[in-house]
């Protein structure tokens, strides 16, 4: 099993920046994909970003061209530049990590995941 835990969250105003991390440990792969996603604790949870062992990435439209995902491999540690950020994208962001997911359309599926951390918040101010 994969533990993760997220941090990197907290408060900025509309236009600003943050950069989320998500620290792997215990069993890990050399194949796998690893995603963001966002929703309020118990509620439904959207995917915002995913990033495969190949590098390969895929973007929910809305963050297009604003959010970033990458991975250190040798830190184990993916990350979430978060740019121009607007309030819409104030919510709870958990990372999640699976087996490999090679089409983009499955990437976003809560199913395809079986490790998840706890959160960390982000709030957007207008």
């Amino acid at each position: 099993q994969v533990q993760l835990v997220e941090s990197g969250g907290g408060s900025v105003e509309a236009g600003g920046s943050l950069r989320l991390s998500c620290a792997a440990s215990g069993s890990t792969y050399s194949s796998y994909t690893m995603a963001w996603f966002c929703g309020a604790p118990g509620k439904t949870r959207e995917g915002v970003a995913a990033i495969s062992s190949d590098d390969s990435t895929t973007y929910a439209d809305s963050v297009k061209g604003r959010f970033t995902i990458s991975q250190d491999n040798a830190k184990r540690i993916m990350y979430l530049q978060m740019n121009s950020l607007q309030p819409e994208d104030s919510d709870m962001y958990y990372c999640a990590a699976g087996h490999p997911i090679i089409g983009p359309a499955f990437r976003f599926l809560l199913s395809e995941y079986n490790s998840w951390g706890r959160g960390t918040p982000v709030t957007v101010s207008s």
